[in-house]
């Protein structure tokens, strides 16, 4: 059987390719991604068309060409949920049945005023927000008192917010890691987010010194596998945070997607074998989030002129995932993520291009082949890695 030395998976985070069936569900039908920002703003992508993305089904915007260089196919989530986490556990092997909790309303008194205790001040906000709309709202207030900002949005998150002249990074991430610990039992979100910016009022922005206090997967995963057989498993932008750091032998942080490009480069140079894991958040936060389709059309041709320095960097015995975690449609209602299927394409210098690999039940199909290459088991999934014959 075809196996690879080296593979790498790298996570568009939010570009889904179309709605799934439950979609309805979550409010999210006539959802697409990829197919509202292709057909809307028409970017120029000829290498991720050429590695076979218009001939995904639902691909719409753009036409597929007669011979792919890559395998190509569509999956789906299984899990309960349609967030960052729910998606790369899934990824990883780890079905989530039971879906975090969230707060529209915010959170109640239950988690808020131990919260406020515990860390010696009142908060503002604990609303839902967009990230950006809220340091309008509430960012001059609480440079004038000091308490940081609470909200939360259609994930399972608690973000605080707080400008960096005000309340000190450290500080703010001893604020999140106090409110880590109270979020427990049946309030246990998948994520604490701690939300620095500076600026002056009317002219706020965030820094990148976000960080994210995750969870720790309930069960093993690909990654844990892995590192426990030897290899080097090595995570790239908040990849690590996604696992709290559960399987991760090489860390390498980055703050947007060219910076993670840039540091998967330097990884493939780096680390001469195992499995590269990389996430390229952009999407999901400075587009999809804030609903902006030419941002996010951008972000795609940016992608796709970066693509040649992946495949260039690759050996002949590496193998390149490319897939995603949910959608994020700029083009839908609100701010939310959106229930869709995600591409999978999938590269390497060997020859296995063209192979149709269809639609796949569950996003751990991507975790079983890479499992089964390095001779591994996995309980979810079916791995696709014989079709690459």
């Amino acid at each position: 059987m075809l196996r690879f030395k080296r593979v790498l998976l790298m996570v568009m985070d939010s570009v889904g390719i179309g709605a799934l069936p439950d979609a309805a569900e979550y409010g999210d039908v006539g959802t697409n991604t990829l197919g509202h920002v292709l057909s809307g703003e028409k970017p120029e992508l000829p290498n991720l068309r050429r590695l076979g993305l218009g001939n995904i089904r639902a691909a719409t915007g753009m036409t597929p060409v007669e011979k792919p260089e890559g395998a190509f196919g569509r999956a789906a989530t299984v899990s309960r949920g349609k967030d960052t986490t729910v998606g790369h556990w899934e990824i990883a092997g780890l079905i989530t049945e039971r879906a975090f909790p969230t707060y529209p309303n915010g959170f109640p008194a239950r988690i808020l005023e131990p919260f406020k205790k515990a860390i010696g001040r009142d908060a503002l906000g604990n609303i839902a927000s967009s990230g950006t709309e809220i340091l309008q709202e509430l960012g001059s207030e609480h440079v004038r008192t000091g308490k940081p900002i609470v909200y939360t949005s259609a994930d399972s998150v608690f973000q605080v917010a707080a400008h960096e002249d005000v309340i000190p990074v450290e500080e703010l991430y001893r604020i999140c890691t106090v409110a880590r610990e109270i979020l427990a039992g049946p309030d246990r979100v998948s994520r604490v987010i701690a939300r620095p910016f500076i600026g002056t009022p009317g002219s706020f922005s965030r820094t990148g010194n976000r960080k994210d206090f995750s969870v720790s997967p309930p069960e093993e995963t690909l990654l844990d596998h892995l590192e426990a057989s030897g290899r080097t498993v090595v995570g790239i932008g908040k990849i690590a945070s996604i696992f709290n750091y559960s399987g991760i032998t090489e860390n390498l942080e980055s703050h947007n997607n060219a910076e993670t490009l840039d540091r998967t480069v330097q990884a493939l140079k780096e680390f001469p074998a195992g499995f590269i894991f990389a996430n390229l958040g952009d999407f999901d936060t400075l587009w999809g989030h804030r609903r902006d389709t030419a941002g996010y059309a951008k972000g795609l041709e940016y992608l796709d002129s970066r693509i040649p320095d992946l495949t260039e960097a690759l050996q002949p015995d590496d193998c390149l995932i490319l897939t995603a975690d949910h959608g994020c449609d700029p083009t839908a209602h609100g701010t939310d993520h959106t229930r869709e299927y995600v591409p999978v394409l999938v590269y390497s210098k060997k020859p296995q291009g063209g192979v149709d690999l269809g639609t796949r039940r569950t996003l751990a199909d991507i975790g079983r082949t890479v499992a089964e290459n390095f001779e591994l088991q996995l309980s979810s999934g079916t791995s696709f890695l014989e079709e690459l014959q």
